[in-house]
């Protein structure tokens, strides 16, 4: 490959979508670019398993004959996107980032890819992942690395999506959240991460990780483009047996630039000596720009969110990902990675009572949620206690690295990650967003409105290509 440095995509989804309709730009040629900017830099960022290039180039010229006819389905016709791969896809293998997986090729699509696909979307490929959503990387896919760094990690188990849109190799990503693997990515590779009310959109066809806590994720530049993804892919399904039979939002017409009727409370339980002061200091800097758009801001102390999230998240998580791979565990022991086969193993030794108890917290934890916020229209506070680590750090723990996010996982709130300041070493802070179920456009409405006021999400990475 050449040595030189590729300046990443500059464009966000929704302005791209504008010029798609308003016949300025092809979704051939932004196809194409696409293509060829994975081609010159997936092999410094392993951030996609498989690039499915000639399905895409099918689908955009199959998209700009719709398009050139009159026949326009929407913002993301012609707009090209990824996903984790473990979303099923006919045709193409779903791996979960695993040689258990290796050979799997899927017969059926996932809901949200049948519901991309019908809203006209490209789909570029399927993005790098921690194994089964899980915790290391197996060694037969790799680490993908830190669009800002590439000697530190993109983090979470939808790393591969949050490199891929961080590094303007798509215009927006799904992914999947179980403790923060949509928040935690995004915080670390400077880009906008989502995870919707637990029920909002359908998991039919993605691999489950901890059927209880498993949310679908959405990467993009910034909260409008999250809004146009939401959109596409939120709905009532009933192959899913927790979706929820409510009707969607147009969430972009629910974008507002002042916040005057929100109250917001800065959950300062969260912002301790534990957490990164530069992190600190931007989320505390961020809430002052919420209260100049109008919000009303105060500090608010949840010490049981703290106390007992992490601890709720793991006695749910760790029996159901056994369960999950009950078939698996017995015919393919040899090709799970050592650390996740350990994983397995613990859960395997889960105890009833203690699942039990998780699940008697998590009733807890959103009933005090709910008393909070029936006075709170939002919380704040960081994504992350740190910035993204180097690959050579000792693993942190799940439940310090989940501190901030595996709450709103068991509480099943709507919680984004937006950017909010650089370190001085130049790595993303990602300040985090929370609101009440079923509440995601306010979310987002927030997100909108510190956006129109800051230009974090406006800063690209620049990338040598190896």
């Amino acid at each position: 490959m050449p040595d030189h440095s590729f300046v990443a995509g500059t464009s966000d989804l929704t302005s791209t979508a504008a010029a798609i309709a308003a016949g300025e730009i092809s979704p051939v040629d932004l196809t194409e670019n696409a293509l060829r900017a994975i081609q010159e830099l997936d092999p410094t960022l392993n951030a996609y398993i498989t690039v499915m290039g000639e399905q895409a180039m099918t689908g955009a010229l199959a998209a700009e004959r719709e398009i050139a006819t009159g026949t326009y389905r929407g913002p993301l016709h012609g707009i090209p996107v990824s996903v984790k791969d473990i979303f099923a896809t006919i045709g193409v293998r779903t791996t979960a980032g695993s040689r258990v997986l290796k050979d799997n090729v899927s017969v059926d699509d996932a809901a949200v890819i049948e519901r991309l696909a019908a809203a006209g979307a490209i789909l570029l490929g399927k993005t790098n992942l921690l194994e089964f959503c899980g915790d290391a990387a197996h060694p037969d896919f790799g680490t993908t690395r830190n669009p800002w760094d590439l000697t530190r990690h993109a983090s979470g188990s939808s790393g591969g999506s949050a490199a891929s849109t961080a590094a303007g190799l798509d215009y927006g990503s799904l992914g999947s959240d179980t403790g923060g693997s949509t928040r935690i990515p995004a915080s670390f590779c400077g880009v906008c991460g989502f995870k919707p009310t637990y029920g909002l959109v359908s998991r039919f066809g993605m691999q489950p990780f901890s059927w209880t806590l498993d949310h679908v994720g959405a990467f993009a530049r910034t909260a409008r483009d999250l809004t146009l993804l939401l959109e596409a892919v939120a709905g009532y399904d009933p192959c899913d047996l927790q979706s929820v039979d409510r009707p969607v939002p147009n969430y972009q017409r629910r974008l507002t630039e002042q916040l005057d009727d929100l109250r917001i409370g800065v959950l300062e339980n969260f912002l301790d000596s534990g957490v990164d002061s530069e992190a600190r200091d931007a989320v505390t800097r961020a809430a002052g720009v919420l209260e100049a758009a109008g919000a009303t801001v105060r500090m608010l102390n949840v010490p049981a969110l703290d106390r007992d999230g992490g601890i709720t998240s793991a006695r749910i998580l760790t029996p159901e990902r056994s369960y999950t791979h009950r078939d698996l565990f017995d015919l393919h022991q040899d090709d799970y990675s050592d650390a996740f086969l350990e994983r397995l193993r613990s859960g395997q030794e889960a105890t009833a009572l203690s699942y039990i108890e998780g699940l008697e917290t998590r009733a807890r934890l959103r009933r005090l949620v709910r008393e909070q916020q029936a006075e709170i229209d939002l919380f704040v506070l960081p994504t992350a206690p740190i910035v993204a680590p180097s690959l050579d750090a000792p693993a942190l723990d799940p439940p310090v690295y989940l501190r901030m996010t595996a709450p709103f996982n068991v509480t099943g709130q709507p919680a984004l990650s937006l950017p909010c300041g650089f370190t001085r070493a130049g790595l993303p802070i990602g300040l985090q967003i929370v609101g009440r179920e079923f509440e995601d456009a306010t979310v987002l409405r927030a997100a909108h409105a510190y956006q129109l006021r800051t230009d974090w999400h406006c800063r690209r990475p620049q990338i040598a290509a190896s």
